[in-house]
């Protein structure tokens, strides 16, 4: 595809959140046209782009926004595959591919492709509801998991004793063997039709200790060299496995034995590539965008080590945002502050987030407890 686009050419996300939102503002330079399609019609996407209200998981909704898209892409996986691919099927261009989307929407078939393709992940046992965890009790500690719907540490808790059994989740989902991990680490990785293949350089993720989401990163990762080919490695075989096209990001645990596992993967662009926006020559979302359109993939070079901070409500504040310390943050050399337009804040909503960069790693760290410190939403 070239990018002298026909009239009335259109890219569809499906999903209007802050992805969707920086998506757009990527493809601004590339003269791209976008629609999106959010639940939400206060959605960050809503006042940048032709903006449609609906559910993203309605078949009707999903196909007559779709119809009126070239290719049609995603933001967030909870969506309408059945309908994705009846539009596929009509001609319309999806990345990336519905039955992929379809795959990685279950955590259980997810650890079933990992276990076919010999992707080294933790070991697990799929389970139907609590019942089942509970005949399960020696598999303890373990992580239990939803199969469907769980994302930014929902749908997801850890098992470790014979007591915890009673708070097991009631629906399909697994039971996966708590892995002893000195890191968490992402991959984000791109391909296009061509079958082109690049890898972003690893970093390093910091989760919130009850929450379960990212709180901050680091890039690059501080890890061996044959550690950091492992990861990139198995990001790649994923990704050509799956056919796929698109960026897919892979969260791994680097075990303190040094052996490289698959957590878990998300087709899209993800929290864990915040920071290619300034510190890479090609960011994840622009990269997104040259896999789907079929152009050649960019640069993934780190232009100079840096950090990502999310910038997440605070808890005990709901009401109109506020962004206390946000003067002294900006005052910072290297600080870039994204907010994604979100009107209302709550406990532990993504609000923004601030990437971060420095030459010398140690002034990075100090620069990051500095931020995550000072610069906090309130309401």
């Amino acid at each position: 595809m070239s990018l002298s686009f026909e009239q009335n050419f259109k890219l569809g996300i499906l999903g209007g959140g802050q992805l969707g939102r920086m998506l757009i503002q990527s493809g601004i330079d590339f003269n791209i046209p976008f629609a999106t399609l959010d639940p939400d019609e206060h959605a960050p996407c809503a006042s940048l782009a032709e903006f449609h209200h609906g559910k993203l998981t309605d078949y009707d909704t999903v196909m007559k926004f779709g119809s009126a898209c070239d290719v049609i892409t995603i933001e967030i996986e909870n969506v309408n595959t059945a309908a994705l691919k009846a539009l596929a099927r009509a001609g319309k261009k999806v990345f990336p591919q519905p039955d992929v989307i379809e795959l990685i929407q279950d955590k259980r078939t997810q650890k079933i492709f990992y276990r076919d393709y010999d992707i080294p992940t933790a070991p697990f046992i799929l389970v139907e509801n609590a019942a089942d965890v509970k005949k399960n009790k020696n598999f303890l500690p373990a992580v239990n998991k939803l199969g469907r719907e769980g994302y930014d540490g929902r749908g997801v808790q850890i098992l470790r004793t014979l007591d915890d059994l009673d708070k097991a989740f009631d629906a399909p989902g697994l039971l996966e063997e708590l892995v002893d991990f000195e890191k968490e680490i992402s991959v984000i990785v791109a391909r296009n039709e061509r079958g082109e293949i690049t890898t972003f350089p690893v970093v390093e993720m910091v989760f919130h200790p009850v929450h379960n989401l990212v709180e901050y990163l680091f890039a690059p990762a501080q890890l061996n060299k044959t550690i950091v080919h492992e990861a990139e490695t198995i990001a790649r075989k994923i990704v050509h496995e799956l056919k796929m096209v698109g960026l897919l990001a892979v969260e791994m645990f680097v075990t303190k034995k040094g052996k490289v596992l698959v957590n878990e993967v998300a087709p899209r662009p993800h929290n864990s590539g915040h920071q290619t926006i300034e510190a890479n020559i090609t960011s994840q979302y622009e990269q997104h965008l040259r896999a789907i359109l079929n152009l050649p993939l960019g640069d993934t070079t780190l232009i100079q080590p840096s950090a990502m901070v999310n910038l997440l409500g605070e808890a005990g504040h709901t009401g109109l945002a506020k962004y206390a310390g946000l003067e002294d943050v900006l005052k910072l050399p290297g600080v870039h502050v994204h907010l994604y337009g979100k009107r209302f804040t709550k406990p532990f909503r993504k609000m923004g987030h601030v990437t971060i960069m420095d030459g010398d790693v140690e002034r990075l760290k100090k620069k990051v407890s500095f931020v995550k410190q000072t610069l906090k939403v309130v309401a």
